[in-house]
């Protein structure tokens, strides 16, 4: 299809300034969480990006109205009138989000029953629900598989339970969270994921009236209460945009400021970035403020000249280096002098996207083995979960095909630093996580146009 093709003209160092909102992977969940209110919440900060559209979709066939409020990026949702949805409205977003699985625990709440659908997302690995359903079950829900997919009931309402993650996985503990703040009872879950958005999460429900504590060791005890309300709420901005334009400043060798993006969520990222040889300034919202109205703190990154340096790196959940983030970061070290090492510890199949960046010149060897330190699910497995990157290579145009969200991402930097005219196929898969990211493309000085 030519209207999901972006022809871009790379050698270009994108220089200029752009803005982020509120965390994609916080945003949705916020909106599920309005389900459990009774009365309207509102979220400010919003992205327009496609994710947002599906979860609003899907809260409307349950009869959640969405609406947009005054301010820009506002976004009204009344749970007032939540109301069954058929499987065949549902299925209708099958496969576009893995959403659906979230609002199980609202909809059990709110109706006593729900219903999932074939999930989506990205693919880079299988990402099993199979934790989602047990911890359901242990709640007190009652699961049915049929072809069409899941049907879930609570005959005797939600209960709290004890749990512990196989893996501090993000999606199973929002599961439990959701899940748990109205159940009635305690419950405890062991070897929860406590990343930002987890936390960000907590808050928005603390706001709503639940009774949220977050211990050491990744421990997370929920005292169910009876009924939840509305919140108002500006989530934490979204650090893997903020790193990933971060990189796209180092891949092209220009200068981009990300307002918005904030230190204290992404000082993993910036240590790295500095290791390799990448220049930043962060300024803090209450300096940006002083003398100048409406002005916004962020984070400016720049290649400052000279060599880029080699780097051996592991992905981890929080408070480790992020999975999204390797990606775009892999580009600008095809760019480094020496043999750099990404060991991936998260998703299994997340490397694939490295023969595209070979086709442009870059030299990337992939591994079953666990190149690194950190103990990993997938080195015994036959998985290609490891990469060795040389450096630097010239990179040139090439023809590319986008396999996932953030390898899209990589895909669009690699072809902005290459020399020549590359096309981009499959670019509208972007638009799920990077809010007008043609028009912030524009604002940074690259070329770029649809066919």
């Amino acid at each position: 299809m030519t209207d999901d093709v972006l022809i871009v003209h790379g050698g270009t160092p994108l220089q200029g300034q752009i803005r982020v909102r509120g965390a994609k992977n916080l945003v949705s969940k916020a909106m599920v969480a309005a389900l459990l209110g009774e009365t309207p919440s509102r979220l400010f900060d919003v992205p327009r990006i496609r994710d947002v559209e599906v979860v609003s979709g899907l809260l409307e066939l349950h009869g959640v109205k969405v609406t947009a409020g005054v301010e820009d990026g506002e976004l009204m949702l009344d749970p007032t009138s939540v109301e069954s949805a058929s499987t065949d409205e549902i299925n209708v977003h099958a496969g576009s989000s893995r959403i659906p699985i979230l609002l199980c625990g609202p909809l059990l709440h709110r109706l006593g029953h729900a219903f999932i659908p074939d999930l989506g997302g990205c693919h880079i690995g299988p990402r099993p629900i199979d934790f989602h359903i047990q911890s359901l079950r242990e709640f007190g829900a009652v699961v049915d598989k049929t072809p069409e997919g899941m049907h879930l009931s609570a005959p005797n309402g939600l209960h709290g339970a004890k749990l512990e993650l196989p893996y501090p996985s993000v999606g199973a503990t929002e599961q439990v969270l959701l899940t748990a703040v109205r159940a009635e009872g305690v419950t405890e879950l062991r070897n929860a994921a406590i990343e930002p958005e987890i936390m960000d999460l907590i808050c928005i429900l603390q706001k709503m009236g639940a009774i949220i504590t977050v211990h050491t060791d990744r421990v997370i005890e929920i005292q169910g209460v009876p009924r939840l309300y509305g919140y108002e709420h500006k989530p934490i901005p979204d650090r893997i945009e903020a790193a990933s334009w971060a990189a796209a400043a180092l891949a092209t060798r220009g200068e981009i400021e990300v307002l918005g993006a904030r230190q204290a969520d992404m000082m993993t990222f910036l240590n790295v970035f500095r290791s390799i040889g990448g220049e930043l300034k962060i300024t803090d919202d209450r300096v940006a403020r002083d003398g100048i109205a409406g002005a916004q703190g962020g984070i400016k990154f720049w290649h400052p000249g000279g060599e880029l340096k080699a780097v051996a790196l592991e992905t981890d959940v929080h408070p480790g280096f992020m999975t999204d983030w390797q990606q775009p970061l892999v580009v600008a070290l095809t760019q480094a002098h020496g043999i750099s090492i990404m060991h991936e510890t998260v998703y299994e199949q997340r490397l694939g996207y490295t023969e595209a960046l070979n086709t442009m010149g870059a030299t990337i060897q992939v591994y079953r083995d666990c190149l690194g330190g950190t103990p990993c699910r997938f080195g015994r497995r036959n998985f290609m979960h490891s990469a060795v990157i040389a450096g630097p290579s010239k990179l040139h145009a090439a023809d590319l095909r986008i396999p996932d969200l953030r390898a899209g991402f990589a895909h669009l930097i690699a072809a902005l630093a290459a020399e020549g005219t590359s096309r981009v196929y499959g670019v509208d898969l972007i638009k799920r996580g990077y809010e007008d990211f043609e028009g912030k493309l524009a604002a940074l000085g690259a070329h770029v146009e649809r066919p």
